[in-house]
């Protein structure tokens, strides 16, 4: 038998991606999956994807789960926190929700309300130290899926002095998926096909997290609703201090030995549909004629990279397998 893993909120399109890379990993044994109005249903019938998958979904009793060797937490915002402290410290918990991911208590009540459930060890390995910070953890809190696109194309360039940390402008369009499986009327299709659409402008959830990582000081970032299923194109600019190295090299540099991130041949812009089904990042950067600024482009899959790929790599590393074990590096366009 492999490592016995279980998914909370399984029903969810996260929960769904995290199933079908469960199931496919060489080490894991998925035992359990729980939803709430789903409870009862078989697995297949809620995602046809993974017809043949002779499982039904329970409810989410934490007794159940405690039975795993580490548990996935795909839950709304605020609601991870409850369950997890009901977990015990022997089981190794991955949360995709925002509930342990800021430090800040006060930026948590500003962004999110309630109380405020503490930080855990941040669930991107691309960034300096955390690689081995969220090996040696047994409670780990995923990236958001905008705040993880925007990260990995900014972070190495604030800090190696290539860009200054104010003024950081992001606009970054998301397929729906990326809004949950909840019905909600300005996501039919109707609604969304042959339209784009900017929403929370100036008050995104992603913004205190994105800083947190980067350490931008001031940042404006502009979400946008896109007419497809799912995919993070995430446009970010700086202003270059002019006295820093050369951006290009600073990310070739920076990505040069990480399996899932990709920096274009120059000339060659990312694209969403490259990095479908995968766990990679695409990212290219040059500067604008005009103003000036330092422009990256960054495209993931927002339900790979942006949510259950990047939650099993950090499972990967929390139990000592290979960093890329049960992971696509690739995409699946077109």
């Amino acid at each position: 038998m492999g490592i016995r893993v279980a998914v909370a909120g399984a029903s969810g399109y996260a929960g769904g991606e995290l199933l079908r890379l469960i199931v496919g990993h060489p080490e894991f044994d998925l035992v359990t999956a729980t939803a709430h109005s789903q409870a009862g249903a078989p697995v297949a019938a809620v995602h046809p994807q993974l017809t043949g998958l002779d499982l039904v979904f329970g409810a989410t009793d934490p007794a159940v789960l405690a039975e795993a060797d580490l548990v996935f937490l795909a839950l709304p915002h605020g609601q991870s926190a409850t369950l997890a402290a009901a977990l015990p410290e022997t089981v190794k918990v991955v949360d995709l929700g925002a509930d342990h991911r800021l430090r800040d208590a006060d930026a948590w009540t500003r962004y999110y309300g309630g109380a405020h459930a503490g930080a855990w060890t941040y669930g991107l390995p691309e960034l300096p130290g955390q690689r081995a910070a969220i090996a040696e953890s047994s409670r780990v809190a995923a990236t958001g899926c905008y705040a993880v696109a925007t990260i990995l194309a900014l972070a190495p360039l604030i800090a190696a002095g290539a860009v200054s940390a104010e003024d950081v402008v992001v606009v970054a369009a998301s397929g729906t998926s990326g809004a949950g499986r909840a019905a909600k009327v300005h996501l039919l299709g109707s609604e969304v096909m042959g339209d784009l659409s900017a929403y929370k402008v100036g008050a995104h959830q992603h913004v205190p997290e994105i800083k947190q990582a980067t350490g931008a000081t001031s940042l404006s970032f502009t979400p946008v609703l896109a007419p497809m299923p799912r995919g993070i194109l995430a446009t970010v600019t700086a202003r270059p201090t002019g006295t820093g190295p050369d951006p290009r090299t600073v990310l070739t540099e920076a990505y040069a030995d990480e399996p899932f991130v990709r920096v274009l041949p120059e000339g060659t812009w990312p694209h969403t549909s490259a990095t479908l089904g995968g766990n990679s990042c695409h990212v290219q950067v040059t500067s604008d004629v005009d103003s000036g600024r330092v422009i990256v482009s960054s495209a993931i899959d927002n339900l790979g990279k942006g949510a259950a790929g990047q939650a099993v790599q950090c499972a990967n590393l929390m139990l000592g397998l290979p960093e890329t074990a049960g992971l696509p590096a690739y995409g699946t366009t077109p």
